[in-house]
Order: C-alpha cells, then sequence, then structure tokens
C-alpha cells in the first residue's frame, strides 16, 4: 500500500510537472532531479513563505547568500573533510556501491539478487564531499569543494553581519542554498539526493545554559507550528532526539522533526544545539577573532548557535505525499493556498466560442498581476477542473454566457468543488480572502 502510493505521487510528479528525472534524455544521472512548471512554482512559494517568516516578519534575524564553493581550509575547519569520510563497499554481482555502516542497507540490496550469494570488496574509504577544481591552466587547477551543507556560509560571515548591521544578540542569520553530497545510495525519489536545498537559520544566543535551553524550546516550537500552518497533518509529524550515542560531539541538543513517510519515519527538519563549537573552528582555522562585543556590558564572548535546517526537497516531496488525495472520480492535491503553484485557473466555458474566450482572457489579464494564475481553454470543462485538482489549485473561475451579459463569474473550490456566482468586479477582491493574501 505504501510502495503504491509512492508510485502514484512520483506519476502525478512527471504527469502534471513537478518533478522529471535530471537530464532524462541522455539516459539520466542517479541522485539528480529537475523541477517543471507546476513544481518550480511549488518550490518558490515554500521558500518565498519561509523567508517571509523568518526574516521579513522578524527584527531578530537577517539574511545572507553565501558562495558556493569556499576557500578549502572552511571545509576543514567545519570538520566535513574528517566526518564526511566513511567505509564504502561494492557489490561484485552489480557493482553498486554501499556504506559499510550501513548493514540495512547491504541485507536489503543481498536479498534483491533472489537467492544469489553475494560477495562484496573490501572498505574503501570514500568522501562524500564533491571535489572539483578551480584554474585556467589544467595541469595547475586547485581542488575545491562543492558545499556539502549550507551552515558554513553563514559562520564565516558572522563577524561581517555584526559588522555592517545594527543586529544584537540574541539574532539568527538565515540562508536558502543548494548544496552537494556524493551519496552512496540516493533514493526514496527525491528524499535523498546529491544536489539539494536547504532553508536554514544559525540563531546566536549569549553561551548561558538557561539561554539554550530557552531558545531550544522555542525553536521546536516554532518549526513544528510552522509546517501544520502550511498545512501538513498533525497526525504525520513527530518530534524525535538524538540518542546519546547518535548525536555530533559538538551538539548539546539534538532533535529531528521527522514525516511519516511510505517507508517509515524520516526526518527533513533539525533543531540542533550546536554550542560554540562552529565559531571557535572557524576562529582557530582562519586566526580571526570570532567574538562578540555586548556594547551594553563590554562583555566579549563567543556565542552559542541555536540551528535550525529544513531540506527543501523533503519538505516539498512530504507535502506532496501528505495532500496526495483520491475520490471516485478524480485525484487532487490538497494543498494550502498559500503553498500552491498556482492560486487560480480561468477558464471560458467553451473554448471555441471567440466571444466567450475574449472575455476570459480579459479576465486572467486582470488577475495575473495578482496571483499566479493559470489559463486553459482545452477539452470538455470537467477535464480542466480535474487538471487543475491535480496540481492542487485551490479555484477555478469559469466565463459563460450569463457573463456576457451580467459580468458575473463562476468560483469553483477545489476541495468541495463547490460553486459560487460573484461579479467581475470583486473577482480580485474575493479571491485574496480565498487565498488568505490580504
Amino acid at each position: 500500500m505504501a510502495d503504491d502510493l509512492m508510485q502514484k505521487v512520483i506519476s502525478l510528479c512527471k504527469r502534471r510537472g513537478f518533478v522529471f528525472p535530471g537530464s532524462e534524455i541522455y539516459g539520466g544521472l542517479g541522485g539528480t532531479w529537475d523541477y517543471g512548471p507546476t513544481g518550480a512554482l511549488l518550490k518558490k512559494n515554500l521558500k518565498d513563505l519561509w523567508w517571509k517568516e523568518m526574516v521579513q516578519l522578524r527584527d531578530d534575524i537577517v539574511g545572507v547568500d553565501a558562495a558556493i564553493l569556499m576557500n578549502p581550509t572552511t571545509w576543514e575547519a567545519s570538520g566535513h573533510v574528517k566526518s564526511f569520510a566513511e567505509p564504502l563497499v561494492e557489490c561484485k554481482i552489480c557493482h553498486e556501491r554501499f556504506s559499510a555502516d550501513k548493514p540495512d542497507s547491504i541485507k536489503e540490496h543481498e536479498e534483491s539478487h533472489k537467492g544469489k550469494k553475494v560477495e562484496w570488496t573490501q572498505p574503501k574509504q570514500f568522501n562524500i564531499l564533491v571535489k572539483t577544481y578551480l584554474g585556467v591552466i589544467e595541469d595547475q587547477k586547485k581542488p575545491v569543494y562543492l558545499r556539502g551543507e549550507i551552515t558554513a556560509g553563514v559562520h564565516v560571515n558572522f563577524k561581517n553581519v555584526v559588522d555592517s548591521t545594527r543586529i544584537k544578540i540574541p539574532f539568527g542569520i538565515a540562508q536558502i542554498g543548494k548544496a552537494f553530497r556524493n551519496e552512496i545510495t540516493p533514493g526514496n525519489f527525491t528524499f535523498r539526493s546529491r544536489e539539494f536545498e536547504q532553508m536554514e537559520v544559525q540563531f546566536y544566543i549569549k553561551p548561558e545554559e538557561s539561554e539554550g535551553k530557552k531558545w531550544f524550546t522555542y525553536w521546536k516550537k516554532n518549526r513544528m507550528d510552522w509546517y501544520l500552518s502550511i498545512g501538513m497533518k498533525k497526525e504525520n509529524l513527530r518530534f524525535r532526539d538524538h540518542e546519546d550515542n547518535e548525536r555530533a560531539h559538538y551538539a548539546k541538543m539534538a532533535t529531528d522533526i521527522e514525516y511519516k513517510a511510505p517507508w517509515g519515519w524520516s526526518e527533513f527538519m533539525g533543531i540542533h544545539h550546536r554550542g560554540d563549537w562552529d565559531l571557535k573552528r572557524h576562529s582557530e582555522y582562519s586566526g580571526e577573532d570570532m567574538s562578540y562585543k555586548d556594547q551594553a556590558t563590554n562583555e566579549s564572548f563567543i556565542p552559542w548557535d541555536i540551528e535550525t535546517s529544513a531540506g527543501v526537497d523533503r519538505s516539498l516531496l512530504f507535502l506532496l505525499i501528505d495532500s496526495y488525495t483520491e475520490e471516485k472520480e478524480r485525484i487532487y492535491l490538497k494543498l494550502d493556498p498559500k503553498i500552491a503553484p498556482y492560486k487560480v485557473a480561468v477558464f471560458p466555458l467553451l473554448g471555441n466560442k471567440p466571444e466567450l474566450t475574449k472575455k476570459a482572457r480579459g479576465i486572467y489579464e486582470k488577475l495575473k498581476p495578482n496571483f499566479m494564475t493559470a489559463w486553459d481553454d482545452r477539452g470538455n470543462i470537467g477535464k480542466r477542473y480535474f487538471a487543475q485538482d491535480e496540481i492542487g489549485t485551490p479555484y477555478c473561475v469559469t466565463i459563460d454566457y450569463q457573463s456576457l451579459e451580467d459580468e458575473t463569474v463562476t468560483i469553483r473550490e477545489r476541495d468541495s468543488k463547490k460553486q459560487e456566482r460573484i461579479t467581475v468586479a470583486d473577482l480580485i477582491k474575493k479571491l485574496k480572502k480565498l487565498n488568505d493574501q490580504n
């Protein structure tokens, strides 16, 4: 049943332009995915809502957009060069590679060979960081890494942000950006990919136990509440605190927000009390003083960091799974209007009648500056409704012959399929109210 749901979601994503396999016409590239017209809109809406919540509406968080390529010493300081290395084994039958530290994956792979005796190579060290080279002269290029996570770009700019703004502790630095990992076994559609996007805030506080506990608790609730506010079902979400033996050595506290995925509970958002480990390490490796001076008390200290880190692609995948709904005659995505790719679709009742098409196009053009608006004049009206249902469009506006007489149109609501007649003059106001965009 779970596999069936996953296949249905993957099929819908391809059919309706949410997600395509990366470079598909050349046979693809494992662990890479392209977002199509509807997927790109959904992704943008999620990131825009996150940025609005974290930066625009708060006085204590500012944003940055750090470079993907960084001085290689950055990754030594952050611990990625050492900690991102793991032992790798290769199946001698099919030559697929797996982490030697993940016996469950190895056992599952052995079972996939249906009784054949599976032999493995000896473990070899493998680094998940993706290496590339910079330089014009071929044999003099210098090795650098594509960032394995976006966190370091915030920490190395800590002093720049403090010096260029008036922000004071406690404060956060937000960032959205791409990261890259040479994942051994990418899988579960977009859940585990080699190229992915993150949304993070590094929130700096005074190095006091009471402050750490207060802000860690605050951000746990804040992030859970936000995912609920964009429509995720409460029963499909949970916190999972890290056990002592799995918590990073520098982490004072760590918890994940997990989603009840078709393959089991899976992490897509983390809240981590990182202490002062990051700023101290970058201070040590760079020789720069990363301390913060409190102007009120004249006290200098290395701040602690409470990190909230969310996977954009994982969040989107779980939003799609969470909203996937089947009825007898249709499939629809029950997406919150705030996040739906299109807020409204406009149809002429009959696409082959010039007078209806002209009227509908005029309304469409008026709506476009206010909402992401879809246009469809193909086939019968029922099929057009169901096509919009499958991409999660919350409202459809239909122009018919009565519209030509009295300047009214029909609004259809996605979930209930209820229809309401409204004047064209009130249409934008009504849709703003329905889409919660006042």
